[in-house]
């Protein structure tokens, strides 16, 4: 079986990829807000703490009301120093400056110019924050601290006053906080990257698990396209419901395309038998008719007796036409299930009616009725008369004028109406009888045109009837019309 082309389709056109493609979009949004929710909480958070040691430092200043000269002179100003880590103990590059990572602590007078305390001159980084800072008394009297960059680096900063109005610069480097930012966007990146990869993995898997009845039914249609009406979408393992929905409604639609294929190729065969058989038997007085008109026009028939004899056998082969048509004509309008005017009718009536004629037509047969009181059936009575003309017709035709036929109608016990019309004659064979209300079938290539009982049987089943057929050689025939309950009106 040819595979279709979609199944192979990886790509974001097909429905898996769309689904995968969607999915994996989703959950890249949510990481990227989630990662960058968590990292602005987190920079902010480190953020505080360092300034909250900033604001300590600065307090600690402020409660002890020294000059510069006096902290210049006390040694507990190198244990601040020490606690502050100056960068000036970080060591030195080749330039001889101060290479800081870390806090810088610089007393600056009211010119705004780095001080020297304790011996030791002021490191270039300590002389570029006190030059940063154009308002150190400003930057004192504020209540958070603000960010400066210095030398390429970014700090927080601070200021305290001292007695003599000598301000002292507090800042910390923001460096290290902005590379455990980085580390950590890196790290949820990558975090990140790898659910993306098993979320992309998981939804082909799942999605190829879902889409598998919808291949399926791919494959049907192709297989029922190619010509195997038969095939059917089967169940899944995992059915969700509205895939099995689904697949339930196609398979209907399917068995109903089937059926009305099967249907119109029975119909179609049963046409193409039809024509033919109507073909050859209208050939024959068609025939009969041009063999006496060409006889006529080439003299032949001199005789007035022969002329009258073939005047005669056109006629009757016309007449024959004729009846062959309306039955043709019958059948085609049953095919075409015509509406039937449906009325309440008495059918002991109609079957008594039917055998007076019987008895007119032939006098010497003997008849007898079983249709005692009054009958009612919802019907159309011209369909009736038809049905038991035609089964009257058929015993005048195929048995002896002698043979006695019985009629009979009667309601059974649940309602139905049975009408019955049995003969002793020859009977038919069993193969015979399988093929009775078959059109143009005729026993034993005899008289009539072999549609009267395929009319029988068309018009019963109009009425949503049945019919059958009793027989056996040397036995009779009896046909049973059965008319439904549903159609019966209780007397």
């Amino acid at each position: 079986m040819r595979r279709p082309t979609w199944r192979g389709e990886r790509g974001p056109r097909s429905l898996r990829g769309k689904l995968t493609l969607a999915n994996v979009l989703l959950l890249a949004l949510g990481v990227v807000v989630a990662t960058c929710v968590s990292v602005m909480g987190m920079r902010l958070y480190l953020l505080d703490a360092v300034d909250r040691e900033l604001m300590m430092s600065r307090d600690s200043i402020g409660e002890t009301p020294l000059t510069f000269e006096q902290v210049d002179s006390l040694t507990a100003l190198f244990a601040l120093s020490e606690r502050m880590a100056p960068d000036s103990h970080d060591g030195e590059d080749s330039d001889g400056d101060t290479l800081v990572q870390g806090s810088v602590f610089v007393a600056v007078d009211p010119g705004g110019q780095a001080r020297t305390i304790g011996g030791l001159r002021p490191t270039d980084t300590q002389r570029a924050l006190a030059a940063a800072v154009d308002d150190p008394a400003a930057l004192a009297a504020d209540t958070e601290p603000h960010t400066f960059e210095v030398r390429g680096n970014h700090y927080r900063v601070t200021a305290g006053q001292l007695a003599d109005g000598t301000s002292v610069l507090l800042a910390t480097s923001t460096e290290s906080l902005s590379q455990v930012v980085v580390r950590a966007v890196k790290l949820d990146l990558a975090a990140g990257t790898l659910l993306l990869a098993m979320l992309a993995w998981l939804t082909m898997f799942s999605v190829r698990r879902r889409t598998q009845p919808l291949e399926d039914m791919v494959e049907t249609s192709t297989a029922i396209a190619e010509g195997d009406l038969t095939r059917r979408v089967p169940s899944s393992r995992e059915p969700t419901l509205e895939v099995e929905q689904l697949r339930l409604a196609l398979n209907s639609m399917l068995h109903q395309v089937e059926s009305a294929y099967r249907t119109r190729e029975h119909s179609a065969a049963q046409l193409r038998r039809f024509v033919a058989d109507a073909s050859h038997e209208l050939r024959t007085p068609l025939s009969a008719i041009r063999g006496y008109l060409q006889l006529y026009d080439k003299g032949m028939l001199r005789d007035p007796a022969d002329r009258k004899r073939a005047w005669e056998r056109v006629l009757a082969e016309a007449d024959r036409m004729g009846r062959l048509v309306d039955e043709l004509l019958t059948l085609a309008r049953l095919d075409q299930q015509p509406e039937l005017r449906f009325r309440n009718v008495d059918v002991s009536r109609l079957v008594r009616e039917a055998a007076e004629d019987l008895r007119v037509q032939q006098p010497e047969r003997p008849i007898s009725v079983r249709a005692d009181g009054s009958v009612l059936v919802h019907a159309d009575e011209s369909g009736l008369r038809q049905i038991l003309g035609n089964l009257l017709a058929n015993v005048r035709v195929h048995t002896p004028a002698d043979v006695p036929v019985r009629l009979g109608v009667e309601r059974d016990g649940d309602g139905a109406v049975r009408l019955c019309v049995a003969d002793d004659g020859p009977g038919l064979d069993a193969q015979d009888a399988a093929r009775v209300f078959d059109r143009f079938f005729r026993t034993g290539g005899g008289a009539g045109s072999g549609l009267g009982m395929a009319i029988v049987q068309g018009v019963v089943q109009a009425h949503g009837g049945e019919v059958g057929v009793r027989t056996a050689p040397g036995e009779g025939l009896a046909v049973t019309v059965t008319l439904p309950v549903r159609a019966a009106v209780p007397a």
